[in-house]
Order: structure tokens, then sequence, then C-alpha cells
């Protein structure tokens, strides 16, 4: 057997980091700074330890933009020559972890790697570093221009800390914009632990009073970042005008939200953060104010669905945690045992705060179900442990604004809406106004009716009754009323066998264009003369489709024109009038009201059915 060791030609190195590394060039800005705030943690923790007994000073990092050179400072704990040799010469060796293996109880370190520094090269053709260590040691100054080769020499630095100077090349100079610069520390730095400076800015105060009143303007410090953002604080500390003013902070002129959840946990990972609820309406759109993902505070991605279940990602907010798996330049999640433990207490801290909110305050929360509902519903469809939880706190409301939940429902309507197969029927309307005369006749019969409006309601439905087994959605359209909740009851017709030919004979003539399929049916003198309706699995079969986007041309228009036998209209007047153009002329009126009442009379049509009724007036 033969053993020896893997050997890396140095020369190959610098292509590959530059091509490969990093999935996003900006992305060496957030390395560099994070590099500079472990610098600056390192030293304050060996200062908490007593191993560094001199004065900490002023530790604000800064980033500095010159002719042809981006600059980042720290005052932080600084490298021996011996040092730079040993981290800056060795690729993929954490300085790091290094001090995390040392100082695991007391440090808050961001890198993993030992990768980040060589993200400079992505956009530097030269790269000088000019340090000095917090030991009694000569500053020295390593360079290099992307390839094997590197010069050390002694520097005249006096105070504590690293430079890193990157000497920016021609295919890069995007990134000696100020602009350019500033946006990058606002996405990546916005809320690191240690401050970091970006030039000066310019302050507007005011002064005086009345016509006296005058302004002032002032050069500051533009310091980029927040060191102690508000998910990192304990929240009975926290105001709720704090939350609203955070959340103002992460989604500037956004909507103020409903309320949130604070994330605390240290066992058994580590993970903060703050999950705020919009304002969602009916609104299934996907969000702008996406949930933003740090790691010990350095921004790493917007693209949660890998740790937050697809549901909560309608959510906004923060999540911080540095036990989350991501790839080598921390640019995206890697799937493991801890993502799937984190998913699960985010998504069981969602289901609790909303049913400690159903149960302290039943009438607010119902207030806010126009809100929560689209999002508690997509939770129940996507998410099994979810739905299990949401039960307790999801709500149904009927045309009577009243709100139940699935329990409170089913008792209701058990001793009325129980059909003849002792499954419960929850009739229902996406439209009240629309169905006005269906929904009449329903409550005419003592029914209740629900509001199902919203764009997840069919797939809602659907899932609801496969779970419970008991229950059958059917909505106030789909069937004449003494059909919706089917019973052995039956009405006899007062039309004779012919007479009921002879009727039939009459609307097969007007509808055979219209596709409609013709049923004759006893109904009560009360009801409509003729009614239209859609049976509802192909309505909502059809529905379904359109709202994934796959068109509905697999379900075509599908629709029942019944005619009431025993309404006055039909049973009188319509066979006692004389002649077949009279007739023809009544039975087309009566169906296109009942059109007019599905509002599917539109067009040419619509106009000639005024017409018509003008004339009959005159």
């Amino acid at each position: 057997m033969q053993k020896g060791n893997i050997s890396v030609q140095t020369e190959n190195i610098f292509p590959i980091i530059k091509q490969f590394l990093y999935s996003d060039q900006e992305i060496f800005l957030r390395e560099l700074v994070s590099n500079a705030v472990d610098a600056t943690m390192k030293l304050k923790t060996l200062a908490s330890k007593g191993e560094f007994k001199g004065e900490l000073g002023d530790l604000t990092i800064d980033v500095i933009l010159e002719e042809n050179t981006l600059t980042i400072k720290d005052h932080g704990i600084g490298m021996t020559s011996d040092e730079v040799l040993k981290y800056l010469n060795q690729v993929a060796f954490s300085s790091a972890q290094e001090f995390l293996d040392k100082y695991k109880d007391d440090a808050s370190v961001i890198g993993n790697f030992g990768l980040g520094f060589y993200s400079s090269f992505m956009v530097a053709d030269k790269v000088e570093v000019t340090t000095k260590s917090y030991k009694r040691a000569k500053a020295v100054t390593w360079a290099c221009s992307g390839d094997p080769e590197y010069t050390l020499d002694d520097a005249k630095k006096k105070d504590r800390g690293t430079e890193v100077k990157l000497h920016i090349s021609d295919e890069s100079k995007e990134y000696l914009e100020q602009n350019r610069i500033q946006e990058l520390l606002d996405k990546y730095c916005k809320f690191l632990p240690i401050e970091i400076r970006f030039g000066t800015k310019t302050e507007t105060t005011w002064e005086g009073e009345g016509d006296d009143r005058k302004s002032i303007e002032n050069e500051v410090d533009n310091i980029i970042n927040n060191t102690k953002p508000l998910w990192k604080r304990r929240p009975n500390n926290i105001k709720e005008e704090q939350y609203k003013e955070f959340y103002n902070e992460l989604y500037p002129l956004s909507q103020a939200p409903m309320f949130w959840i604070h994330l605390n946990i240290d066992f058994p990972f580590h993970l903060t953060g703050i999950l705020y609820f919009p304002k969602m309406s009916n609104n299934f759109e996907l969000q702008k104010n996406k949930i933003q993902l740090y790691s010990n505070q350095v921004y790493v991605t917007d693209e949660v669905k890998e740790i937050v279940p697809e549901f909560l990602t309608m959510l906004h907010g923060v999540i911080d945690s540095p036990d989350i798996p991501l790839n080598v330049s921390r640019s995206y999640l890697q799937s493991d045992a801890n993502v799937k433990k984190i998913t699960g207490y985010i998504t069981k801290k969602v289901a609790d705060k909303l049913y400690s909110l159903f149960k302290k305050d039943r009438e607010k929360y119902q207030e806010k179900w126009g809100d929560l509902g689209v999002f508690v519903k997509y939770g129940m469809i996507s998410e099994e442990k979810f739905y299990d939880k949401a039960l307790k706190f999801a709500l149904m409301k009927n045309t009577e604004d009243e709100f139940f939940t699935a329990d409170e429902y089913k008792e209701k309507i058990k001793s009325l809406q129980t059909d003849k197969h002792d499954k419960l029927i929850a009739l229902y309307t996406h439209e009240p106004k629309e169905h006005h005369s269906y929904l009449q006749s329903a409550k005419d019969k003592g029914y209740d009716v629900l509001i199902m409006d919203t764009v997840l309601d069919n797939h809602f439905m659907q899932h609801f009754e496969h779970k419970m087994g008991d229950i059958t959605f059917v909505r106030i359209d789909s069937d004449t009323v003494d059909n919706l909740v089917q019973k052995d009851e039956k009405v006899e017709s007062v039309l004779s066998e012919k007479e009921e030919e002879k009727v039939k004979g009459i609307f097969e003539n007007i509808i055979s264009k219209a596709g409609g399929s013709l049923q004759m049916k006893a109904l009560s003198p009360e009801d409509q003369p003729i009614q239209i309706t859609k049976p509802e699995f192909m309505r909502r079969m059809k529905e379904m489709q359109a709202l994934q986007g796959m068109g509905s041309d697999m379900f075509p228009d599908s629709f029942n024109v019944v005619v009431n036998t025993n309404h006055p209209l039909i049973a009188g007047k319509l066979l006692k009038t004389k002649t077949d153009e009279r007739r023809e002329a009544l039975a087309k009126y009566l169906y296109d009201l009942a059109l007019l009442n599905q509002n599917m009379l539109k067009g040419e049509d619509l106009s000639k059915f005024v017409g018509r009724s003008l004339e009959f007036l005159n």
C-alpha cells in the first residue's frame, strides 16, 4: 500500500478563487469588513480576560475611498510578522477558527474558513496589508499581486490594528464609487457589532422658533451600522414602539405590521430574530420585504426557503444564527439536521403566538382575520404540523360577520345541514352581493352560509374536506336550494308529463347554443322560475387550474339551467300564452334573467336584453 499527501499547485489557486469561490463579486467588502470586526472582537475578548491590559481606545472601523484604492482599517488585535506568514500565506487557514477553539465560551467571531481575505483578489490587482500586533512587535506590510509571490517588509505604522488596501482593477472600477460602497455597506454590514465609519455626512439641525428658526448644517461621521440591533436584546426590555421603529429601519416606508414574534433560543442551537406579520388582506403575491438571514449580525441572504417553511416566507423580519450551516462563501444555506430543527422551532413559535393572541383577545384577533386568513390557510395546506396546531385558531366567517373555529362551526350547522349520508354540508359564497338571491333562498331554509373569498380557499376547502372526512363545502349557486343539503324529501310537480315535455321543448330551443344542460325540476313556487347552477366539482377544478397558472381549457364552462315547473310564470303564464312567438319571448326573457343573476349576461346579449325590457314596459 502506498500513502502520501495530495499536493496543490499554488499558481492555480488565485484563478479558482476569482472565478468559482464566491457567487457574487461584491461579497469581498462584506468579507473584509467582517475580518476587521473579528480582529476587534478578539481584542475585546482578550481585554475582558485580562490578557490585554492596554487601552482599547476608539475601535471604529474605517472604510476609506481614495483615487484608485479602497482601504479597510481597524484597531483590533493586529498581527505579528509570524502571524502574517501563518494566516495570509496559508490559504484556508482560519485565525478565527483557531481563536474560537481557544476562547469558544467568550468569543463572538464571524469567520470560519480562512478564505474571506482572498476574495479581495476578485476586484484588486494588488493587495497591501499593513498591520501592527497588540503585542510588542514591529509593524509589517505584506503585499501580493494575485499570484503566489508576495513581499513582507517592515512598516512605520504606529497604532495597533490592520489596514487592508485594495488597488482596484480596471474591470472593477465601480468599487471606487462612493454610492456603490455605501450601498454594499448598507446591505451587508448594517448590523455588525463594531461601529463602521465611511467618511462623513451632512446633518441638518434646526435652531430657534417661528421666523427666527434657521437650519444649521454640520459634517458628522457617517456611521453606517446599528451595533445593537433590536433582535439581540431581551424581549422584556423592548417597547411596542421600538419594534415598529425597527421594522421601519428594515423596510422604510412600509405599512406598519400587525404584530411580531421575538425569537430567542440558546439550546439546542443559537437563534435570535424578530418575525413581523404584515398586513396582507387577500394579497397572495410575493412580498417585496423578505426575511433577512444573518450569521453573527452579518447579512447572508434574503432567500430563506431552506430554513423557513414556504408559508412563513410571507412574514418579514430577521433571523440570526451562527449555527445555520452556510456554504464556504456564506452565500447560501446548506441543509442539515440543524436546519430541520430550526425550521420546526420557528413553525412552533409562530403557531404558539397566533394561539396566544386568539386566546387572549379573540375579538381583536377576529378583526385581524382579514389579513391573517390567507397566511394561516396557506400554512395549514402546506405544513402538516402547523395544520394540527392551527385548528385551534383558524377561523371561518359567515355572511352575518360571525366567526367560528372548525369545531364551533360543525356544531352550529349539525342540526339543519347534515345530509342523508350523515355528511355536514358547509354552504359558502365567494361573492355575497352577486349571490344575493341564492343567499336569500338559503337563509329562507334556515341555512348558514360562509364567506370563502380568498385566493387560497379552493385549495383550503379541498384540503380541509380530506383531513376532516365528515364535512363537504358546497357553493350556494352549485345546485337548487332544495338540493344543496341532500335529503330524502321530494316535491311533486303541478305539471303533467305532457306539459313538462312542452315546457322542456321551449327551453331546449333557447339554450341549445349556450352549452348548458337543461333540468326540469319541481321546486317551491317561491323559488326562482329559472336558475343557473354551476356544479361544484367541475367549477372548483377549473378555478384551481386557473390559480396554478395552468389555464382552464381542461375544464370547460359547465352550468345547468334549472326550470322550476311549480313557479306560476312557468306552470301558469308560459303555458297559457297563445302564440309560439310570445311563449319563446317570455322563456328567453326568464332565461336571460337567470343569466343576469349569475353575472353571465354580457356584451351584445345584455344590450338586447335591456332593449327587450324597455319594449315590455311600453
